[in-house]
């Protein structure tokens, strides 16, 4: 069973000049369960290499490796999945492609896409963004902490929540019904990687096992 708690997605303009490699081994250092390879304008030489280096310390570390959108790149280092926007390559032809053994996300932005992916067949959907965020400019109206709970109620394959999530946030996100956060610039921005990522997961699971615990 995969833990969702903490989804970190890389960001090359967010990482303080830091590799991708570099930050993503600290931030499983700190707890991130699950990481995203996200690069929009790289050579696909480059991202295949990048990828390959993320894909094995993901495997070292016990840590789901996702790719965001390309399809190729999920398949020439073996990723354990691919994450798909609206706007991206369907979530039937995305699967088709990558096997019935592999995950398939889809960003969704409203409870009709998400029951629409749940369709499709998707293991999992992020939904959001949930606050205001700037690392997508181009990003949907927030839904706020009701529209994500609405998703959670309606549909049966997990919700992971992004958008704007920080450690002031995290706790309601994960009240609300999420079964993680997913972190770009709070994670991988942070001065020390490792401590924020540790701060969020420990937020996330204190959260849970208070909800447990009623």
């Amino acid at each position: 069973m995969v833990n969702w708690s903490l989804y970190v997605i890389t960001d090359a303009g967010l990482s303080r000049g830091r590799s991708h490699l570099e930050v993503i081994r600290a931030a499983i250092a700190g707890g991130a369960t699950v990481v995203q390879y996200r690069e929009k304008e790289g050579m696909t030489r480059r991202m295949i290499e990048e990828a390959r280096a993320l894909r094995e310390l993901a495997c070292q570390t016990g840590v789901l490796f996702i790719v965001n959108d390309r399809v190729d790149i999920a398949l020439a280092v073996d990723a354990d999945g691919i994450h798909v926007g609206q706007d991206d390559m369907p979530a039937p032809l995305a699967r088709k492609l990558m096997g019935p053994e592999k995950i398939v996300g889809v960003s969704v932005d409203n409870l009709e896409q998400a029951l629409q992916a749940e369709r499709d067949g998707a293991d999992y959907v992020g939904a959001g963004p949930i606050f205001a965020t700037p690392t997508k400019p181009d990003a949907a109206p927030p839904i706020g902490l009701e529209g994500l709970a609405e998703i959670c109620r309606r549909v049966s394959i997990p919700v992971i929540a992004i958008g704007g999530i920080n450690e002031e946030n995290a706790a309601r996100v994960i009240a609300a019904g999420a079964a993680g956060i997913a972190v770009v610039s709070a994670v991988v921005a942070a001065p020390d990687v490792e401590a924020a990522a540790r701060r969020l997961r420990e937020i996330v699971e204190r959260t849970r096992m208070n909800a447990e615990s009623r």
